[in-house]
């Protein structure tokens, strides 16, 4: 079987060598080089080759994401962001990254390995798959949908989105192309935790909604979004004549938390007919079988074509499942979600 050829750049040496040995100690993958600036990066790119690139946002002589911005259009390839806790890594998404995995520090030589294998191979792999003409910058521009609807005829009624890899840009996307006048919105996106504030502080300043990172007893309002922290399962459940959000820890779910499944279930169980779900692009199954529960308690139901996906993983196997009643492309999405609510008023 072909390995996985990588690009390691990152600068620090110690750090570096424990990211080679612990990738080439996965039989599928192979280290061919490594760069300690965007200079070294670009020789080795021409010279191996490689299938996937991991690269530290803080660099020498160019920061990651400038050299991001350069290298797509030239040599699109899948990359990996290896970053601390910095909302500079959603810049670097937006450039073309597929996924990031967050830089640890002041581990064990034991705990550093548990973190490339449990974190890094996984995304690396996942990269390995992505199809790179599907990685597009966003495009900052007033939502062309003319309708308008009351805030009443959205009491009662929820919007829940799920999406991973990929998924951040997809979002952004999707909420880019919706005016505010919305039911509330949940998001699960799968994302380590302090990531989550940082995702829903850069929506709240690029989008027409109030976004918040979810806490527990939230209430859910026309016009906010309310992002799953990243290590808490958002549930939505019965407040009054309304809706709330209880956030709570807990044991992973379909393989992670917080978990597309637990919100789209509690979405299910708790609002009905009065849901509308979206799964948007990412690697497995989790929310497929909550999108298909949500279906048979009487939501709409959405999910994002394969032809526009990073990874055509979740909304796949939602659709296989049945629980997809309208398959659309990414671009599609908002005016999809605009006419199913004009449906359900």
């Amino acid at each position: 079987m072909r390995k996985i050829k990588v690009l390691v750049v990152e600068d620090s040496y110690m750090f570096k060598g424990v990211l080679v040995s612990g990738l080439n100690a996965d039989p599928a993958i192979e280290v061919v080089a490594t760069a300690n600036d965007p200079f070294e990066a670009r020789d080795m790119i021409i010279k191996h080759n490689p299938d996937v690139m991991t690269l530290d946002v803080e660099l020498p002589k160019m920061d990651g994401i400038e050299f991001l911005r350069k290298l797509m259009p030239q040599h699109p390839m899948p990359v990996v962001m290896v970053s601390s806790l910095n909302s500079k890594v959603f810049d670097a998404l937006n450039a073309g990254a597929v996924d990031f995995v967050n830089k640890p520090s002041n581990l064990t030589r034991d705990e550093l390995s548990d973190f490339i294998k449990n974190e890094l191979i996984t995304k690396v792999k996942i990269a390995s798959t992505v199809k790179v003409g599907n990685i597009k910058r966003r495009k900052y521009e007033e939502s062309n949908t003319t309708q308008a609807y009351s805030q009443s005829k959205y009491d009662g009624k929820v919007l829940a989105i799920g999406a991973s890899t990929g998924g951040t840009e997809a979002i952004c996307s999707v909420l880019m192309g919706l005016n505010g006048d919305m039911p509330g919105i949940v998001i699960t996106q799968h994302m380590p935790p302090g990531f989550t504030k940082m995702f829903a502080e850069r929506l709240n300043n690029q989008t027409r909604f109030v976004v918040t990172e979810a806490k527990r007893g939230d209430v859910i309002l026309p016009g906010h979004v309310y992002i799953a922290p990243g290590d808490k399962h958002l549930k939505v459940i019965k407040a009054g004549n309304g809706y709330q959000i209880e956030c709570s820890s807990g044991p992973k779910v379909s393989g992670h938390c917080p978990s597309v499944d637990v919100m789209f279930e509690s979405v299910a169980k708790t609002c009905g007919k009065n849901a509308l779900g979206v799964i948007l692009t990412g690697m497995g199954a989790d929310g497929a079988k909550g999108l298909l529960q949500m279906k048979n308690n009487g939501a709409m139901t959405i999910g994002q074509n394969e032809a526009s996906c990073i990874v055509y993983g979740m909304p796949k196997v939602a659709n296989e499942l049945g629980g997809v009643m309208y398959e659309v492309p990414l671009d599609k999405i908002p005016e999809k979600i605009y006419s199913l609510l004009k449906q359900m008023s």
